[in-house]
């Protein structure tokens, strides 16, 4: 046997023995809210925060992305950062874990994706030039001229 064999199987047998010793899985909480009890957790978290202009848009059955989108907004930079911060942290209290969070260093529009729930947090002046509500609100019917 050649030196690179027997140095290839002594590493099998080491990463074979390393993964005999892994003791048994930590238990995991099998209860993830679903999506209307993570709306809930949002909507009471930005109401205690005092975000203003709140918009829930259902997405159910318009969109893949989400079931449903928030749009809300603080009075200034560290406002629209205490909101998102204080979202993140009651998520993470509910019990959904990979949350992700784009804008945050910058505050000026923070965007949370809890999976089942995105939030979007603006400054009064961005959201008004990004007007995701009008994009994402049903259109209303068109008139047909004849």
């Amino acid at each position: 046997m050649s030196a690179i064999q027997r140095k290839d199987r002594s590493l099998t047998k080491s990463v074979l023995s390393r993964v005999s010793e892994v003791s048994a899985p930590v238990a995991v909480s099998k209860h993830r809210p679903d999506a209307e009890e993570t709306l809930s957790t949002i909507l009471d978290c930005l109401d205690n925060m005092k975000a203003e202009e709140t918009v829930t848009i259902d997405l159910r059955g318009k969109s893949s992305l989400a079931d449903y989108m928030i749009v809300t907004s603080g009075r200034a930079n560290r406002h629209v950062g205490a909101i998102a911060e204080h979202v993140m942290k009651d998520l993470g209290e509910a019990g959904i874990k990979g949350v992700h969070v784009e804008g945050l260093p910058h505050c000026d529009w923070v965007l949370i994706d809890s999976g089942d729930v995105i939030v979007h947090v603006f400054r009064p002046e961005v959201r008004s030039f990004y007007n995701l509500e009008k994009m994402w609100m049903p259109a209303r019917a068109a008139t047909r001229t004849s």
